[in-house]
């Protein structure tokens, strides 16, 4: 099994780093190497596999198969311990330009095995303007081996001069029975379950498999869809939205307190934690204060974000709705994100007109815009409901 074998739906892209992959072997037994660059850019909707699509071509790289998967370099880049694999993974809402013009200046080394020096750079969107304007210049001027690998949801996200300067693979969301093969097949989940976690998920691989495995993703979801049914009044709005902040909440609580934990853990061990000797007996070393306090503004960041992400994913589960009605409304013939709640989409489309529909939409959009510009995630998400009132209710 391939590397490459791992990326859903994704048969085009696969051909281009095929072709990418054979002609930077060529390149290293000191051949022309036609159809390899030093720069790329994957970019997709969520859940298409823009990470799984750089680290595929990373493994490609660096092995001397082209990525056979079986390998030990594929074996660490996989699990992200390859040394010459530099993995970016923005953890806070911005990428600044001080960690910018260290991670350039790491990126200048020479490959420690003699094939490639690759940086796999998740979320590159996060670039500060700043940060953006350091990296281009190690992009435009790049040592001979240093590859890097960028991700974003789409070429606009990053200045002009950078994605000029990138070969573009774009990617796609894959199909619902796309998705549901790999469920079935590499998670041993069952068919219904699949295609409903498939449907529900709209392409995005690793939410579908949340959906499949994880009662409690699925409860949270069920949550969220409830919202539009219970709209009948202001109270109602505000209650409403007061529980989809605190669902995102504790969705975010819930995947950062292990880590903050372990990794609090592991760095007062660095600082002499529980080690024995001259000058540890007396607790931890100076400089420790300084580096928990650090990393503590880090998780309190990366939680902000991750807060912000769910918040987000619940505001598309509701549009999924309403585009759902509005598909309803007109009698398209399509398949529908959120099926299982059929009863619910009938009723909001009985009740409404496809103006009312796009109207709620607008409002879904407009939240997740006041949110990407800081706004107070519960201001901006009682506007939303109240926008997404019916029409009786409203005017009553």
């Amino acid at each position: 099994m391939g590397v490459f074998d791992d990326l859903v739906g994704q048969e085009r892209a696969i051909g281009v780093l095929r072709t990418a992959a054979a002609a930077a072997a060529e390149i290293v037994a000191g051949g022309a190497g036609a159809g390899m660059t030093h720069a790329w850019l994957f970019t997709g909707p969520p859940g298409s596999g823009r990470t799984e699509a750089a680290k595929a071509l990373a493994a490609a790289l660096l092995c001397a198969d082209q990525g056979c998967g079986a390998c030990e370099s594929c074996h660490q880049v996989e699990v992200g311990s390859h040394p010459d694999l530099m993995w970016v993974r923005p953890e806070g809402l911005s990428y600044g330009i001080k960690q910018t013009r260290g991670l350039v200046l790491k990126a200048a080394g020479a490959p420690t095995l003699g094939r490639w020096r690759i940086v796999l750079f998740e979320d590159a969107d996060r670039l500060t303007e700043e940060a953006a304007n350091a990296l281009l210049k190690a992009i435009e001027e790049p040592p001979q081996r240093t590859v890097w690998l960028l991700c974003a949801p789409a070429p606009d996200d990053l200045i002009i001069t950078i994605r000029s300067r990138c070969r573009v693979v774009k990617l796609h969301a894959p199909s619902t029975e796309a998705v549901a093969e790999v469920l079935m097949s590499r998670d041993g989940v069952p068919r219904e379950m699949a295609f409903f976690a498939a449907r529900a998920a709209q392409g995005h691989v690793e939410r579908a498999r949340r959906l499949a495995l994880d009662e409690e993703a699925r409860r949270r979801r069920d949550e969220v869809l409830s919202i539009p049914r219970s709209l009948t009044g202001i109270g109602e709005c505000v209650s409403a939205a007061e529980r989809l902040v605190k669902v995102s909440a504790e969705d975010a609580d819930a995947a950062t307190a292990a880590l903050n934990e372990a990794e609090t853990a592991e760095l007062r061990k660095v600082y002499g934690e529980g080690s024995s000797g001259k000058g540890l007996g007396r607790g931890l070393v100076r400089g420790a204060a300084g580096a928990l306090k650090e990393l503590e503004a880090m998780q309190k960041s990366r939680a902000t974000r991750i807060k912000r992400d769910s918040l987000d994913q619940a505001l598309l589960d509701l549009a999924a709705f309403y585009r759902d009605v509005l598909a309803i409304q007109f009698g398209a013939r399509v398949e529908l994100a959120t099926e299982d709640r059929r009863s619910d989409l009938e009723a909001v489309a009985r009740e409404s007109t496809p103006e009312d529909t796009l109207r709620r939409i607008d409002a879904i959009m407009q939240c997740r815009e006041r949110l990407a510009a800081n706004a107070n995630p519960q201001i901006a998400v009682e506007a939303m409901t109240l926008a997404l009132r019916s029409p009786r209710a409203a005017a009553g």
